[in-house]
């Protein structure tokens, strides 16, 4: 027997039963780095903390937060107070040193009623190891909320730690039944696959047929259930079995396993989609390179409420991805006021470019016709398999719905009117260097 590595698959069974956990954002999502940055949704910084965010990512599959604390160091809510005000409470979380050191680095819980902190409860932290710190705190029952606080103190201090899965709930709170769709039997995990919630597979990384272990994981804030979405869980996993992907030899036989006479007509079906692939790669860049002279050459003022209403549009969907942690690593590491005159810029430009393209497509009589909107209604009826018919007669009874499938059609036709005009000259290049080229 061998421990499992990256690319194997574990047949296991397993147990997740949700943690209890009264703060709303375990996974600390949300988190942009920057001077000071933006803190995971639901932190707050209290008054006079000196600190930044100095990074946000995953490790071994656990979402974390990088924070660095300097003069005097300060306090960060780990969420909104709560209604847990008696008896004995837990507060914890995967707390690492990155770099530097602290006078103090402790956990505080406020109570607090009307408003106002009646007590700060705190409980310093012993030297932090790679498990887990905690605390615990004996609520007095005299206020109406506690809130769960991380404190860093000192004079003149410059620590960085590493923060991951805050949780904060009743000493005695107990794991509940399992949920549904959290057991498994025999199920196949690839290490290193994407199957499963981030930090589930890369956590059975080492297991040996025949161990238990538990794993905690974080459930993103957009996941498709709402009873799990944000929400921490612990899975008890057994291992009972260890396989390897083997592939199998590209002949004859493994065409006509899918289907195909043999290898030669399987062949042709996979040209034939490279070459789409490619030609659409192509498009794309010399397309961008097309609308790329001309935003270049275009100087005229755009109307400011046009580009408002479109920036407007595109910061949603960025807040929306912020919220969800879905932010590429580029944007992660700028602070809100790079990221807003970035998506201005760009809010210009589509405004500036559509009006161009507009008027180009005007005075050159390009149309739209009939027939290509009757396709373009087809092909998107076709993406609702079984509801073909139904997205069609929304359209027919919908014009205005319709109306939007024209504006990337004439977008098409006149860049096409164009390009018959440019000077285009062919070059070879890879695969790899069209596909650099058409995503730069």
């Amino acid at each position: 027997m061998r421990p499992a590595v990256t690319g194997d698959i574990v047949s296991a069974d397993f147990v997740g039963r949700v943690v209890p956990n009264l703060l709303s954002n375990p996974g600390v999502e949300g988190a942009v780095a920057g001077e000071p940055g933006t803190l995971p949704t639901g932190f707050e910084a209290l008054p006079g903390a000196a600190f930044a965010v100095v990074g946000a990512g995953r490790d071994n599959g656990i979402a974390y937060v990088d924070l660095r604390f300097t003069g005097q160091g300060g306090a960060i809510a780990l969420g909104a107070p709560v209604d847990l005000t008696k008896g004995e409470a837990v507060l914890s979380a995967g707390l690492t040193i990155q770099s530097g050191s602290a006078g103090a680095i402790a956990f505080h819980v406020e109570e607090i009623k009307d408003d106002a902190v009646l007590r700060a409860l705190t409980i310093q932290l012993a030297q932090l190891g790679a498990g887990r710190a905690e605390a615990r705190f004996q609520l007095t029952g005299d206020a109406a909320a506690t809130r769960p606080i991380l404190a860093v103190s000192g004079e003149g201090i410059d620590i960085t730690l590493r923060l991951s899965l805050p949780r904060y709930a009743a000493a005695d709170a107990v794991l509940p039944e399992p949920f549904p769709g959290g057991t498994a039997t025999d199920a196949p995990v690839e290490i290193g696959g994407g199957n499963f919630i981030p930090g589930f597979a890369e956590q059975l990384e080492g297991i040996m047929p025949g161990e238990q272990r538990d794993i905690s994981v974080a459930f993103p804030g957009n996941y498709g259930s709402a009873a799990l979405a944000g929400k921490e869980a612990i899975f008890a996993i057994t291992a009972k079995g260890l396989k390897r992907a083997v592939a199998k030899p590209i002949d004859d036989e493994l065409a006509k396993g899918i289907g195909f006479e043999g290898l030669e007509p399987l062949k042709d079906v996979i040209r034939e989609q490279l070459q789409r692939e490619y030609d659409q790669l192509s498009r794309m860049k010399v397309k961008r390179a097309l609308l790329d002279k001309l935003a270049e050459k275009a100087e005229f003022t755009v109307p400011e409420g046009m580009v408002d209403a479109e920036f407007q549009q595109i910061w949603e969907r960025v807040e929306a991805d912020l919220k969800a942690g879905r932010l590429d690593a580029e944007d992660a590491g700028k602070d809100e006021a790079a990221l807003k005159a970035e998506y201005r810029a760009i809010a210009e430009r589509r405004i500036r470019l559509g009006l161009l393209l507009s008027e180009i497509g005007r005075t050159n009589n390009v149309q739209v016709t009939a027939d290509e909107m009757q396709r373009a209604m087809r092909q998107e009826a076709g993406r609702y398999p079984g509801q073909e018919q139904q997205v069609l007669e929304f359209f027919r009874k919908n014009p205005q719905a319709a109306e939007n499938l024209r504006a990337p059609i004439f977008e098409e036709k006149v860049v096409d009117f164009m390009l018959e005009l440019a000077k285009v000259e062919d070059r070879q290049v890879t695969p790899d260097e069209l596909s650099a080229a058409a995503s730069a």
